[in-house]
């Protein structure tokens, strides 16, 4: 475990805070806040409301996250997304004043941290606050929320909230984005430029396995962004071919009730049972435009090829033609096409090709690097101090 060389002007450890949005799941965020954590072992831990039941407290050193007054609506463990009006002032109301490096893990609200002008204040987004933003219009029309009275209502929200976004990203310093099509993103926003940082992909976990079987896979949480119903669209018009899904989500039984015989629904499954299906599977279909996304690296750490959708985060982690190959709109014409062209050119992929690649982005390199990054700021921040205060004792 490393021990932070961080060190306060007067030569003290610095007290550290990370700030995460919620702890329902062990997904993506949670995975790299936990690699982030070994950096800084001796932190603390902020998030809005902590509904995991202590499930996965050892992969956050065994460390108790401190909640905010939402926690308190304990009968919504399932409905936390619909205290999304209140999460701003909440987030708001954590006191950090006693640290000198607090660090958001952010893809909503967790930058809106209040910090003062001797904090340093870095925020690790994962994209400015999607629905908000370029993404509105689309999750207006997956809810259901285009028309009508609650329309009108949602469309205030997040006028609202673009408002508060743009005010509290002022309040950070610096800027860490998960991807170069995220950077792009925060420039668009916020215009802030930001230094560009791959999550980590366990490959010592995801490794090549024995051989390969006759099947596709998807694996994400089931919500409308991620677009899994579309690819099982895309396998009702194929039925000789095979898809399994793994995952659960709100639109579970919505992809259930589409599946045809040549689709295998299996829900949530643990990790063996993830991993088997990684390794053995003809290749792994990805048709979200995600910020980064673990899982097509984690397939390709198996030597599995990803067919994926072109934009986004699967532009920068796929190289089409070599580890997979890119569909340029999410339809399922164009997932049938993807698939029939793989089929043509299966045998041009090579597992430890595709396994090489994937190595690039591993944890130990996302932790050096993260490590390095933190450390050249937080001097840049202290000698900037200490020249202020020399300046102003003249």
């Amino acid at each position: 475990m490393a021990v932070p060389s961080l060190k306060t002007e007067a030569g003290g450890q610095i007290r550290t805070a990370f700030v995460h949005e919620w702890l329902v799941t062990y997904a993506g965020s949670e995975k790299v806040l936990s690699e982030m954590l070994k950096e800084f072992p001796h932190a603390d831990i902020f998030c809005l409301v902590d509904f995991s039941d202590g499930r996965f407290r050892e992969k956050f050193l065994g460390k108790k996250f401190q909640t905010s007054i939402l926690q308190n609506f304990h009968l919504l463990p399932k409905l936390y997304r619909y205290l999304f009006p209140l999460m701003p002032i909440s987030i708001e109301q954590f006191d950090l004043s006693e640290y000198d490096l607090i660090i958001s893990n952010s893809h909503a609200v967790a930058k809106g941290v209040i910090s003062g002008p001797d904090q340093l204040h870095i925020s690790y987004c994962y994209t400015p606050m999607r629905y908000a933003w370029d993404l509105q219009h689309q999750y207006l029309q997956e809810q259901r929320l285009n028309r009508g009275p609650r329309g009108l209502l949602a469309r205030l929200s997040f006028h609202i909230a673009r408002l508060w976004d743009i005010r509290t990203s002022n309040s950070v310093d610096h800027f860490v984005a998960c991807s170069h099509y995220i950077a792009r993103r925060i420039w668009k926003t916020y215009r802030r430029t930001s230094q560009v940082i791959y999550p980590g992909v366990d490959t010592e976990h995801f490794q090549i396995g024995s051989e390969k079987a006759d099947y596709y896979f998807t694996s994400s949480r089931l919500v409308p962004y991620k677009k899994v119903g579309l690819i099982v669209k895309a396998f009702q018009r194929m039925p000789s071919r095979k898809l399994v899904v793994i995952g659960d989500g709100p639109q579970y039984k919505e992809v259930r009730r589409n599946a045809g015989e040549n689709v295998l629904v299996l829900g949530y499954q643990d990790d063996a049972v993830l991993l088997k299906h990684m390794q053995s599977a003809k290749a792994f279909i990805f048709a979200a435009e995600e910020d980064f996304g673990i899982t097509p690296l984690e397939a390709q750490a198996c030597g599995t090829p990803v067919l994926a959708f072109g934009r986004g985060g699967a532009s920068e982690t796929v190289i089409d033609g070599v580890t997979g190959l890119h569909f340029w709109s999410q339809s399922v014409e164009a997932i049938c096409d993807v698939v029939d062209r793989f089929e043509n050119t299966v045998a041009d992929f090579d597992p430890l090709t595709i396994r090489k690649h994937a190595e690039k982005f591993s944890i130990e390199r996302f932790r050096t690097e993260f490590k390095d990054c933190i450390d050249g700021i937080w001097q840049a921040h202290k000698n900037s101090n200490e020249t202020l205060r020399k300046r102003f004792a003249q």
